[in-house]
């Protein structure tokens, strides 16, 4: 049976598009899937601690010389590892807030981030891992934005490039034109930039299932 890892980051509960574009793809995803399981996790109600020097230090010591403090910190570190290793996949809602990723889905990252076990080529190389990269405006090249995305790169360059997993992003943007009253000539980008992200979504989840069942 495929385990799906779904996470969530967005802070606007039922008006988050992030929220709603993975919502799709978990649908399509546990259609393929009916007998799998989903691990899910809401970080924006059931945020994880922040990486701290406790649970820093007990990865470079042997499992006898933690102190009880210690190893309660990295039971938590190490399940969430785990819950990263054992998928079949992953799916990440990574909504822009001021420019990055939302402080709780950095702090997810810090833990599962493990030199010497998931970096650099390791125990979750080729995974496939979907990123819902959604915005409020648009970051796309001759728009006023370009160059400020930092989600994208970052993600690419960290589950991609050092993780070696098998990024694909999908991307909703100006989110906020619905909302914003100098947005307002921007509704029908926004329409469409939504309805071909859910589609996105849709198609990622079918092809993983054809992929994983290979």
């Amino acid at each position: 049976m495929a385990t799906l890892l779904h996470i969530d980051s967005s802070l606007n509960g039922d008006n988050s598009v992030s929220r709603a574009v993975g919502a799709t793809f978990r649908a399509a995803w546990e259609q393929q899937h009916p007998d799998g399981t989903v691990v899910y996790r809401d970080l924006a109600t059931d945020p994880i601690p922040h990486l701290d020097s406790l649970t820093f230090g007990a990865g470079s010591l042997a499992e006898g010389d933690r102190t009880p403090e210690q190893q309660e910190a990295w039971a938590r570190r190490e399940k969430l590892i785990e819950e990263f290793e054992t998928a079949d996949a992953v799916l990440l809602g990574a909504p822009m807030y001021n420019w990055a990723i939302p402080s709780t889905l950095k702090a997810w990252l810090d833990h599962v981030i493990l030199v010497g076990r998931t970096a650099g080529g390791g125990t979750v190389e080729g995974k496939p891992v979907t990123v819902i990269a959604s915005r409020g405006g648009s970051y796309k090249p001759g728009t006023p934005n370009e160059g400020h995305d930092y989600i994208e790169p970052y993600l690419a360059w960290v589950l991609g490039d050092q993780l070696k997993t098998d990024l694909h992003c999908i991307v909703p943007e100006l989110t906020l034109a619905r909302t914003v009253p100098a947005m307002k000539d921007l509704i029908g980008l926004s329409d469409s930039s939504r309805d071909q992200a859910h589609e996105a979504a849709r198609n990622r989840a079918k092809t993983l299932a054809t992929q994983l069942s290979a």
